[in-house]
């Protein structure tokens, strides 16, 4: 499925999608898209095992959210942390 011709930027005029519009475009295919992987998910036939497992594991990330994720740094040498008062920077 393309995009619309009316969305796509001309690329004489040197237009681009600015974040927040491509972000808007892609939630717009949402609903259709969480559809069609229930369907991957729930389908008897001419869906592989491991299509459907990816599928399930993505709706549910999705509704659910993931578990946190442990993580682990080996860190050699100095660590220096810096705090800047970003407020105070903005009334400049």
């Amino acid at each position: 499925m393309g995009y619309p011709q009316s969305q796509v930027p001309d690329a004489k005029k040197k237009s681009v999608f600015t974040e927040a519009h491509l972000k808007s475009l892609c939630r717009s295919y949402t609903e259709a898209n969480i559809r069609k992987l229930a369907g991957f998910a729930n389908a008897e036939t001419g869906v592989e095992p491991e299509v459907q497992m990816r599928a399930i594991g993505m709706l549910m990330d999705r509704g659910w959210g993931r578990p946190n994720q442990p993580h682990e740094a080996k860190l050699d040498g100095k660590v220096e942390i810096i705090l800047r008062d970003i407020s105070a920077e903005k009334k400049k």
